[in-house]
């Protein structure tokens, strides 16, 4: 019948507490706003891998010198910047693991980190510094300031793309305060 629970592990399910035994299949409560922090720091990535990709298939991103030259790609540098790309956005994604029971400890099966708790504050720190500083030197003699890094269009293209990051480390630092204080509620 519709509505009924037959079952222990169905009952704890619904009822958001696991059943002795049964494994647990329910995912914890989050407000909202945080379910759409945790997705938009994850989305915070897309922007600049997108850039990265488009250089990797050939794409005139406006560099100039002999390494980032768009006459080199497609080329051996292009599966770097894919894989970048690729685990860059990876690692965003990890933060949608602070709003689902699967992301509350790392598994068994990683080498050396399994079953421990995922060290998300240290990771919000860290994130915000390298992106800050970033920031700061985007414009310095090593970067966007170098002979042969784009100009005009490209420059300011390749700055929009990069600019979400900035929201990547704030947005990690409010999910990961969610997930202390519900793990504090929850014992």
């Amino acid at each position: 019948m519709p509505g009924t629970v037959s079952s222990p592990r169905r009952r704890a399910v619904a009822s958001g507490a696991p059943a002795a035994g049964a494994p647990v299949t329910s995912s914890p409560r989050v407000p909202r706003s945080i379910r759409l922090a945790a997705h938009a720091a994850a989305l915070t990535l897309v922007p600049s891998g997108l850039w990265r990709i488009a250089m990797a298939l050939g794409w005139d991103s406006g560099f100039t010198d002999e390494h980032l030259n768009p006459a080199n790609y497609p080329g051996p540098l292009s599966f770097y910047l894919i894989g970048l790309s690729l685990l860059a956005e990876a690692v965003g994604l990890l933060t949608l693991g602070l709003i689902h029971r699967w992301g509350e400890e790392l598994p068994y099966w990683v080498p050396l980190l399994g079953g421990r708790r995922i060290p998300a504050s240290t990771g919000a720190a860290l994130v915000t510094l390298i992106t800050v500083l970033g920031a700061f030197n985007w414009n310095d003699a090593d970067n966007m300031g170098a002979p042969g890094a784009p100009e005009g269009v490209h420059y300011w293209l390749m700055t929009v793309c990069y600019l979400p990051l900035l929201a990547w480390g704030p947005l990690l630092a409010v999910v990961t305060a969610a997930y202390y204080r519900r793990r504090r509620r929850e014992g």
